[in-house]
């Protein structure tokens, strides 16, 4: 295990319902003016890795009549005992940033300067200097799932509920559903003796049948719920660090805490691929003293392979503020009365995206 000074992780885990999951970034609109002396506080962000683990519990289980399946309806492998078990997902990655209080700046502005103003999160990340900003709204259509739950409301009518023995009302529920299939049939043909009146009823009517022919089915077959989870690890790496524990998981009990060895741990590697020079203590303060006007990030890259027994759960390069440098553009860029020039920003990395001038 690394260090605990060289990073820190945050484990939050979250059920979330099995809808389209939309993640919208707040700015807010700050204009440099007289009363606050033609300067904007913004902060830098450091990188923050959000692991997000997608985790789905099923639950099986048995019909009353699993053991007529094969013979009624000719199905070999039905549910034959209550079962709840997990399984691993997709794993992403994503990147975060967080304000660095150790590199929070004032972007100024000359008192003539044609109507300075910047965006920022609620946070405090710079998104851009002169031009409007709409955030990104990620829909994350990868996590979009179906409830995959089978009904269980099945007709019971008054001889299966007056049949016997389990033999008995097996065979009941077995000529049911071929009833149901039979009177679908003839309704679908137009051999039913009263068909529905119109194109609407008769929909009506089929999805009706369908549903009690699949609840009949089901004490059977038996029925499987799943529920989808999101669990999320946070790091902020420092350095460089390989077979982190992020969190580990089992069959039979989901996701557990890194510590818990009750499951199969799930590990990530990162390794920078770019970074910036390390500079000596009085390199680093010149360079410290020099950087003006406007102080935007630069950052590095690391390549990251996230794996359970060996199998590779996520694979790629993220970029990473904390293995990057800072630059700063003059001041004289935002002077220009006539044609103020618009910066964009990554509030992630906290780099420039674009200028246009």
């Amino acid at each position: 295990m690394m260090d605990k000074n060289k990073r820190f992780i945050i484990t939050i885990a979250m059920l979330l319902s099995v809808t389209v999951l939309f993640a919208q970034t707040r700015v807010e609109k700050k204009i440099a003016s007289k009363s606050n002396k033609y300067g904007v506080t913004y902060s830098l962000p450091k990188t923050s890795l959000v692991i997000n683990a997608e985790v789905i519990k099923q639950t099986c289980k048995a019909g009353p009549y699993y053991r007529y399946a094969e013979k009624y309806l000719g199905v070999k492998n039905p549910v034959t005992e209550d079962e709840v078990y997990y399984e691993l997902g997709k794993v992403t990655l994503s990147n975060k940033g967080v304000p660095d209080p150790e590199n929070t700046y004032i972007v100024e502005f000359k008192a003539g300067t044609t109507a300075p103003y910047v965006y920022l999160t609620e946070d405090g990340l710079m998104c851009s200097i002169n031009a409007d900003y709409t955030p990104q709204v990620i829909n994350d259509g990868d996590q979009e799932r179906g409830d995959s739950r089978m009904k269980s409301s099945a007709v019971l009518t008054e001889e299966l509920l007056m049949a016997g023995s389990v033999a008995r009302q097996a065979e009941v529920a077995a000529k049911q559903i071929y009833h149901i299939r039979q009177s679908r049939m003839d309704i679908l043909t137009g051999d039913a003796d009263n068909l529905p009146p119109d194109g609407d009823a008769m929909k009506l009517v089929i999805k009706q049948l369908e549903d009690q022919e699949k609840a009949l089915t089901n004490l059977f077959v038996g029925s499987q719920t799943a529920e989808i989870s999101y669990y999320d690890v946070t790091i902020v790496p420092n350095d460089d660090f390989d077979n982190e524990v992020l969190f580990r998981f089992s069959t039979k009990l989901g996701i557990l805490d890194a510590d818990d060895l009750g499951g199969t741990p799930v590990y990530m590697n990162l390794k920078a691929t770019e970074r910036a020079p390390e500079l000596a203590s009085k390199d680093a303060e010149k360079k410290e003293k020099s950087l003006k006007g406007l102080i935007y990030n630069v950052p590095g890259k690391a390549r990251v392979e996230i794996l359970m027994n060996k199998n590779t759960l996520f694979k790629g390069e993220v970029q990473i503020t904390q293995f990057g440098t800072q630059e700063g553009l003059a001041p004289v860029i935002f002077e220009d009365r006539k044609a103020p020039v618009k910066i964009y920003f990554y509030p992630e990395t906290g780099a420039i995206k674009q200028i246009i001038q």
